[in-house]
């Protein structure tokens, strides 16, 4: 995929009307400092265009980055963050589940798991979450380049384990510093475009 295009269409708060696109939307969540901005600009191949932060929790809105005028990647706002007040982890909850269960042209939606440790509570929540909107995650293993080589299958083995996810689900190891697993999941993108488009036609 050659990404030649690139717009920051539309930033959601907790107060936004989630927006009525018309192409499809490919949507990236994980707890805070998961990596998951670094993944974005990424996949955008752009060094710094989604936000990154040293700050957990600094991302609180939903983007939709529109991507060649043909879909769009959503970056979902970091969760799991401790210091963050009850009220504003409601608001949040609200805020993504409305955008999950009310999207007429969300397609796919990306779990970031960090491949260095077993997934934690509030993966396994926002794992189930995403379940119970009807989508079936594509789990990324992100920080792929600060494990050795001979630790990957161990550490997949660990994530999928930790998560519980069959053997069936789609995992795809990352690194934000080697571009690691970028083409997969391109591919996954253009795979699922695709089908949409034949099933149209």
């Amino acid at each position: 995929m050659v990404i030649k295009d690139v717009n920051l269409e539309t930033v959601c708060g907790i107060t936004s009307v989630i927006p009525l696109n018309l192409q499809p939307e490919f949507a990236f969540a994980g707890k805070s400092n998961v990596g998951k901005s670094s993944l974005i600009n990424g996949l955008m191949n752009r060094k710094s265009y989604a936000r990154i932060s040293a700050e957990p929790g600094k991302t609180q809105t939903i983007n939709f980055y529109h991507i060649n005028d043909t879909f769009y990647l959503v970056d979902l706002p970091g969760y799991g963050y401790a210091n963050r007040s009850k009220d504003e982890v409601r608001k949040w909850g609200t805020m993504v589940e409305n955008y999950l269960h009310r999207s007429r042209m969300l397609r796919l939606v990306f779990l970031l798991i960090d491949i260095r440790h077993e997934a934690s509570e509030n993966d396994h929540m926002m794992y189930d979450w995403i379940l119970h909107q009807g989508f079936e995650p594509i789990i990324i293993a992100t920080k792929a380049d600060k494990i050795k080589k001979t630790q990957l299958q161990k550490q997949i083995s660990l994530v999928r384990n930790s998560l519980g996810i069959s053997p069936e689900t789609v995992l795809i190891p990352y690194s934000a510093v080697t571009k690691q697993g970028r083409e997969e999941i391109y591919a996954v993108i253009e795979q699922n475009m695709q089908a949409e488009m034949t099933s149209i036609d």
